[in-house]
């Protein structure tokens, strides 16, 4: 299965955004401000381009599956870039990431390919399947041997998050809502992914 690899950190600073989750992903980002690599003014395009590469990093997704997120948000009756954002937040992966099972996206793509979760009390081993409201995600019985993935789950990670109802003591998290736009943590003008495609399908 393809995946997105390479340095995360180095990308954060790439991209100017987080994109690995851990929180000194840009600190040496910080201190390059002020080089004339990054101040380097960009055309509409290319910030729009930019743009398009942070979400696609953000999320993990290659180009040909970011895509079809794209379309599936165009064909909507709602605005597409929020539709956009939702559909990749309510991913299997992202989930597990946002519910507290793993310490970044990659690593809970690594766990949901080797099975560890059920989703409504079936094994669910795809990355990119679409959760929906009222779906609910355990972790395996046998899976909670492993400390990791426990102490990850205990530790209630970060602030918690709105659209998500944790289950600590039996290891599960229900997805309550839809999210709302200023509650995804994440630094993304989608407006501009819209126009990006819009001029380029």
């Amino acid at each position: 299965m393809a995946k997105m690899m390479g340095p995360k950190f180095k990308q954060s600073r790439r991209l100017g955004l987080n994109v690995s989750g851990h929180p000194k992903a840009m600190k040496r980002a910080e201190r390059s401000k002020g080089s004339s690599r990054a101040d380097k003014k960009l055309t509409e395009y290319g910030t729009q381009l930019l743009e398009k590469q942070r979400l696609r990093a953000y999320y993990n997704v290659l180009e040909k599956q970011f895509v079809r997120y794209v379309d599936k948000a165009m064909r909507t009756k709602g605005q597409t870039g929020p539709e956009l954002l939702n559909l990749l937040e309510l991913r299997l992966d992202n989930m597990v990431y946002r519910m507290g099972f793993a310490t970044s996206i990659r690593q809970a793509r690594q766990m949901v390919n080797h099975g560890h979760f059920l989703v409504n009390g079936k094994k669910v081993n795809i990355p990119s399947y679409a959760l929906k409201v009222g779906d609910v995600v355990e972790l395996r019985e046998k899976s909670r041997k492993t400390e990791r993935f426990t102490e990850n789950f205990a530790q209630l990670m970060g602030t918690p998050i709105p659209y998500i109802e944790r289950d600590v003591e039996h290891f599960k998290a229900t997805v309550a809502r839809l999210p709302q736009r200023e509650e995804l943590p994440i630094e993304i003008n989608e407006q501009l992914i819209v126009e990006y495609y819009s001029k380029t399908r």
